[in-house]
C-alpha cells in the first residue's frame, strides 16, 4: 500500500492506476476536518449519497443504475474510521484528525468510472456542515479481475475480520451470525452479477452446507444504524472456515469457495455494505474499525424499539407494507427526539416533506395511544 501523504491530492500518482480490464479495486481516502464538526448519528446516508451524486455529476446513466438498479450494488462504501466520539446527540469529529474512508468497485464500469472520477478529483467531501479535506487516496485492495481470483491458489482454510457490523436478512429479520451458508450466498450473488461465470446457487450452497465448517469463532454483537430504514442487529469480530476431506471431490466448488473469500475484501459481507456494514477482510483478527459512539448505539435501540411497538400496533393489517411503515415511524420520530429536523430527514429519506411531517404526528399519536 502506498504511504499517506499529509498534502493535499492534487493529481492521482502513477500508483492510483491500473489496467482497463480490471473488474474490482479498492481505494483509502484520508479525509480530515478543517475545524471541529458534529454529525447526525446516521451519517453513512451522507457518505451514500455524496458518492452518488459524484457519480450523476459524471456519468448521470451509470449514477441511475447505481441508485435504481435491481441487482447487486456494484460498490460498497465504509463509515468513517478514527477517532469519533459522541457529543450529545450527534457525533463529533475533530480538526486536523486523519478519518479514513474505504470505498470499492466491484464491476468494470465502475472502476472505469472511479479511474476517470480521480483524474479531478474534488478537495472535499462535504457532509452538510461537515466538510472533509481529501489529504490522500491509495489502494488498499489490489486490482484485479473476477477470473484472476478463480485462478489463485486455493487453500483449505479461509479466515475473515468483519471490522463493522455484519448482518443478513432471514425471513423479514435481522441474522446476525456467520453461518457458513449466510456468508458464502452473500458472495455469491455478487459473483453472479458480475463476474460473467453465473454458478448455480442451489448446488453451491448445498455443497457449502455439507463441507463448509467453523473451526474458530470469535464475534460480538451490537444494534447499529445503516441506510434509510432504522437499525441493524450485527455482529463483528473473526472466523474461520474449513472445507471437508469430502469437499475434493468437486474441485470447481473448492477452488469457487477460495474465490469467494479472495472476493470478500471488495465485495463486504451481507447486505447494506454501501451504508458501512459488512467491512470484511481477509486473516484472523477480532480488532472492529472502531467503537460506536454511544449516540449511535442509543439511537439504534430508540428505533428498534419504536419499530416493535408500532408493528405490534398494526399486528391487524399485517403484510410487509405494514411493517415497512412501522420501520419508518420509527426512524423518523427517534430521530427528531435526537434534533434533527425534519426536513433533514425527509432529505436523508428520500421522502416528501409532508409526508415525513404527517409520519412523526401518527407515530406521536400511536405511542400516545400506548400510555
Amino acid at each position: 500500500m502506498p504511504r499517506r501523504s499529509q498534502k493535499k491530492l492534487t493529481n492521482p500518482s502513477p500508483q492510483l492506476t491500473w489496467s482497463s480490464d480490471t473488474e474490482l479495486v479498492g481505494l483509502e481516502f484520508e479525509l480530515v476536518p478543517e475545524k471541529d464538526c458534529s454529525l447526525f448519528p446516521q451519517y453513512t446516508i451522507g457518505l451514500h449519497a455524496w458518492f452518488l451524486e459524484q457519480v450523476r455529476s459524471h456519468d448521470p446513466k451509470l449514477s441511475a443504475y447505481l441508485h435504481d438498479g435491481e441487482s447487486e450494488k456494484p460498490f460498497t462504501i465504509s463509515a468513517l474510521n478514527g477517532e469519533i466520539i459522541s457529543s450529545g446527540r450527534q457525533i463529533q469529529l475533530f480538526a486536523n484528525t486523519s478519518y479514513r474512508w474505504y470505498v470499492t468497485a466491484l464491476s468494470s464500469r465502475v472502476q472505469q468510472w472511479i479511474a476517470q472520477w480521480l483524474e479531478n478529483l474534488p478537495k472535499v467531501v462535504d457532509l452538510k456542515n461537515a466538510p472533509l479535506q481529501i489529504h490522500s487516496v491509495s489502494i488498499t485492495h489490489a486490482p484485479t479481475t473476477y477470473a484472476q481470483l478463480l485462478e489463485s491458489e486455493p487453500s483449505e482454510t479461509i479466515a475473515l475480520k468483519f471490522l463493522s457490523p455484519t448482518s443478513f436478512r432471514r425471513k423479514g429479520h435481522h441474522f446476525p451470525l456467520p453461518v457458513p451458508v449466510n456468508v458464502f450466498h452473500s458472495y455469491l450473488r455478487r459473483w453472479n452479477d458480475f463476474s460473467g461465470m453465473s454458478v448455480d446457487q442451489d448446488a453451491f450452497l448445498a455443497w457449502v452446507d455439507d463441507h463448509v465448517f467453523i473451526t474458530r469463532c470469535q464475534i460480538n454483537t451490537t444494534k447499529v444504524l445503516a441506510g434509510k430504514k432504522g437499525a441493524v442487529t450485527g455482529f463483528t469480530g473473526a472466523i474461520e472456515f474449513n472445507l471437508a476431506r469430502e469437499a475434493a471431490k468437486q474441485p470447481e466448488f473448492r477452488q469457487l469457495f477460495h474465490a469467494l473469500g479472495k472476493l470478500a475484501p471488495y465485495c463486504g459481507t451481507g447486505h447494506k455494505t454501501t451504508f458501512g456494514l459488512g467491512q470484511t477482510r481477509l486473516g484472523w483478527s477480532s480488532q472492529t474499525m472502531q467503537d460506536l459512539p454511544d449516540v449511535q448505539t442509543v439511537l439504534a435501540k430508540r428505533i428498534e424499539d419504536l419499530t416493535d411497538t408500532f408493528k405490534a400496533q398494526r399486528k391487524r393489517t399485517g403484510g410487509e407494507r405494514a411493517d415497512e411503515i412501522a420501520a419508518k415511524w420509527a426512524t423518523i420520530l427517534a430521530r427528531r427526539e435526537m434534533g434533527e429536523s425534519l426536513q433533514v430527514v425527509a432529505e436523508d429519506l428520500e421522502m416528501p416533506y409532508e409526508t415525513v411531517k404527517t409520519y412523526v404526528k401518527l407515530a406521536r399519536r400511536a405511542l400516545k395511544n400506548e400510555e
